[in-house]
């Protein structure tokens, strides 16, 4: 493809290069309005579930101090857990990845602080984490 390239077209380009004026800066415009989150991450691997529960609580209330928007809660698929060979337990309720946004959820104190939990992630039997949006603080 040879293709000519035309006086105007050439004239502008010189132009082009030799203008001192400044070019807008079309991603800073996109980066303004797009909305940012102070984020944190919590890893409850290993955790029993009333030690994950526990943990959650205080780690919800140091973020809804420290101003964080947006909790990454790192739980795990559920796949090697025992629980699940035990007909005793729920196969759901026993898995942290389930019984962690369920005990959020039932604690009324968190979730004045909460404005969504990603339960969509929580029943993706192919994710291994969810993500908490906070409330900003008053």
């Amino acid at each position: 493809m040879n293709k000519k390239i035309s006086e105007k077209d050439k004239k502008d380009w010189q132009d082009f290069l030799n203008s001192t004026d400044k070019l807008e800066n079309k991603d800073q415009k996109n980066s303004s309005t797009s909305k940012r989150y102070i984020e944190k991450s919590i890893d409850l691997h290993g955790y029993t579930l009333e030690e994950a529960n526990q943990k959650m609580t205080s780690f919800i209330e140091e973020c809804f101090l420290d101003g964080v928007n947006k909790i990454n809660v790192i739980t795990g698929k559920g796949l090697r857990s025992k629980n699940l060979n035990d007909p005793y337990q729920s196969n759901n309720l026993s898995i942290l990845k389930h019984s962690v946004p369920h005990f959020i959820k039932s604690n009324d104190q968190l979730m004045k602080k909460i404005v969504s939990i990603d339960f969509e992630a929580v029943e993706n039997p192919s994710v291994g984490n969810f993500d908490i949006f906070l409330r900003k603080k008053r």
